[in-house]
């Protein structure tokens, strides 16, 4: 048997080299899975499947969802980078996992932070605060860093291309200085964005510019990207995937990168159909996020055991879980963003006077509401009605198992089980 990694755990970059490879021998590779770790539940979830199914996970967190705390942290949990980090090892050991783990940025970058954004900071700003957003990262062992300089309030979009690659390699820069302070040797890098017009979305144009941005990457002595992300077609709106996943460009632009030796890695994967799904591994995608659906899987949920927890109004004292839920989901307005056609064409006071529409609207943005402390009590105080009332063994193991079931779908697809002790064997033996 070829050993094919130098050591256990290969690097990020090490087993994109290896599936590579490996497309280019039997033309297929499996998938790499990147979840979106919008609640502590969401990482148990995560962990538990790839424990299951012996195979890596990669959580990608959003500067949204976590940050350092000088810059507010995140709603997710609260966590900065240092708390994420020990939350998610800490659910590992927990479930006596011990396979592949890689801790991820996304989109880091300028302007990421949605109050960088409102407060259309500056370019030197922006830029100050990202790299100290990366350092943040660093110091708590995250192993891949999206480097995605492509937003600025204060510029046209696209960004022009010289602009986009003179960022990259700034932020570049300073966060392998970092690194190399801190004596890291196995932290990755993710570059492009999931721009749906202009911009990277072109072959040619994205090969231009990758080739443009590793010679200047080389020619000061930083690292190569291990991912760039490409546009597939895919666009989430509310809970649905409107785009169109479109394959015959996805295989084009996967055979592009690893020609040039990236992986490609899919933003928004989610909700799109089996069919689809199933195709990746054929079509060269080495890895693909998932984060809106992990999350509505898990406000369904609580919102079905809210339902069940009627049952026993009269005999209990009611969480209102269901009734904050709505209250604070609608009141922080963060729904807006997955506005589809269909809902903008309605109008705000419309869609708010509806109840069909306000439940909707919940569900996709109720996550954002988890960490809220009153979230947080009445969710416990649920949890304790449906127990009392002899409505559920273990509340939250069915929420658990509910966002599980949303993340080995993807599992299932992307061909993904077994692969853990598939690079294992292509390990040194310890």
């Amino acid at each position: 048997m070829t050993r094919e990694f130098s050591a256990w755990p290969p690097t990020l970059p090490e087993i994109v080299n290896f599936l590579l490879r490996r497309f280019d021998e039997h033309g297929r590779a499996p998938t790499l899975l990147g979840v979106g770790p919008m609640s502590e539940t969401a990482v148990t979830a995560g962990i538990e499947a790839a424990r299951d199914r012996d195979c890596p996970i990669m959580f990608i967190a959003s500067r949204n969802q976590v940050d350092s705390r000088e810059f507010g942290g995140g709603y997710a949990e609260g966590w900065d980078q240092k708390a994420f980090a020990e939350a998610v090892r800490r659910s590992a050991r927990e479930a006596s996992f011990d396979g592949l783990l890689f801790i991820c940025r996304d989109h880091g970058g300028p302007w990421h932070k949605d109050e960088e954004w409102a407060a259309r900071l500056g370019p030197q700003e922006a830029m100050e605060r990202a790299k100290r957003s990366y350092a943040g990262d660093l110091e708590a062992g995250f192993d891949l860093l999206h480097i995605d300089p492509t937003k600025d309030p204060g510029l046209p979009a696209p960004l022009p291309l010289e602009l986009v690659r003179k960022r990259t390699v700034e932020l570049v820069s300073a966060a392998h200085a970092q690194a190399q302070r801190l004596g890291l040797k196995h932290v990755g890098y993710e570059v492009g964005t999931e721009e749906t017009s202009g911009g990277l979305t072109e072959p040619s144009v994205l090969e231009g510019f990758l080739q443009s941005l590793c010679e200047e990457l080389k020619s000061i002595g930083l690292p190569r990207p291990a991912f760039v992300v490409g546009q597939t077609g895919t666009l989430i709106r509310m809970r649905a995937n409107i785009g169109r996943f479109d394959g015959e460009h996805a295989k084009k632009v996967a055979s592009l990168l690893r020609r040039l030796g990236f992986g490609l890695k899919e933003h928004n994967a989610d909700y799109l159909p089996q069919t689809a799904l199933s195709q990746h591994p054929d079509l060269g995608i080495t890895a693909a996020n998932v984060a809106p659906e992990i999350a509505h899987a898990e406000t369904v949920a609580l919102l079905d055991l809210a339902q069940r927890e009627e049952q026993a109004a009269r005999t209990l004292k009611p969480s209102g879980f269901a009734e904050l839920l709505e209250k604070l989901s609608l009141e922080s307005g963060r729904w807006r963003k997955w506005l589809g056609p269909s809902e903008q064409k309605m109008g705000e006071e419309a869609l708010l006077s509806d109840p069909a529409m306000r439940r909707k609207l919940v569900e996709v943005s109720g996550h954002y509401t988890f960490g809220h402390e009153d979230v947080r009590r009445a969710r416990r105080q649920l949890y304790e009605n449906l127990k009392k009332a002899g409505l559920s063994e273990d509340p939250h193991r069915e929420v658990l198992e509910a966002v599980k079931a949303s993340i080995e779908r993807y599992v299932r697809a992307f061909r993904l089980e077994g692969l853990t002790s598939e690079f294992r064997s292509h390990a040194p033996r310890v």
